[in-house]
């Protein structure tokens, strides 16, 4: 079973950074000092608690603490059948992951799906389950999802000019 977090993805889905657009923040326009991916990815590994923000009905964000595990490039997690994130990415899939410690953020935009593959399921639910014992990424208590993540930024708060970072994910 490969680490929690490393990738068993190919080269091209492997993100490419660059600077955010963020007028009037003072970030440099030099590639020097941004943060590597294996910074942001450690993180999103490591964060126990994750800040998930799905899109109502009537296009109002609904943001909500979940439990979550990032392997090879995408995010887990599992919620009820009938609440409102399930609700939500049953009309809009698109979603935004960050990690719990705001100055170390990583925020992933991505697009969540519903999983029903029992191979996928069983390959990462022991990640789930060492991260949450007891609990565990069952699909009998609601549906697991897989967030695809689209773009991310990282924002180190000591560094926070010279180091704000954008990837983009080109698969």
């Amino acid at each position: 079973m490969a680490r929690a977090g490393s990738s068993t993805k190919s080269a091209a889905e492997s993100p490419v950074s660059s600077r955010p657009v963020a007028l009037g923040y003072g970030f440099p326009s030099a590639a020097e000092g941004l943060l590597p991916w294996k910074w942001a990815e450690k993180r999103l590994v490591e964060s126990h608690n994750y800040w998930f923000v799905s899109v109502r009905p009537d296009d109002a964000p609904h943001a909500m603490p979940i439990w979550g595990i990032w392997v090879d490039q995408r995010f887990y997690f599992s919620t009820g059948g009938k609440s409102r994130k399930a609700k939500n990415l049953a009309r809009n899939r698109k979603c935004v992951v960050c990690t719990e410690k705001a100055h170390e953020a990583v925020i992933v935009e991505g697009i969540a799906a519903p999983i029903n593959d029992k191979k996928l399921i069983a390959r990462v639910a022991p990640y789930y389950h060492k991260k949450y014992t007891p609990w565990k990424l069952d699909p009998k208590m609601g549906p697991i999802f897989e967030v695809r993540p689209q773009v991310a930024f990282a924002m180190y708060e000591k560094k926070f000019a010279e180091t704000a970072t954008k990837w983009e994910w080109k698969s």
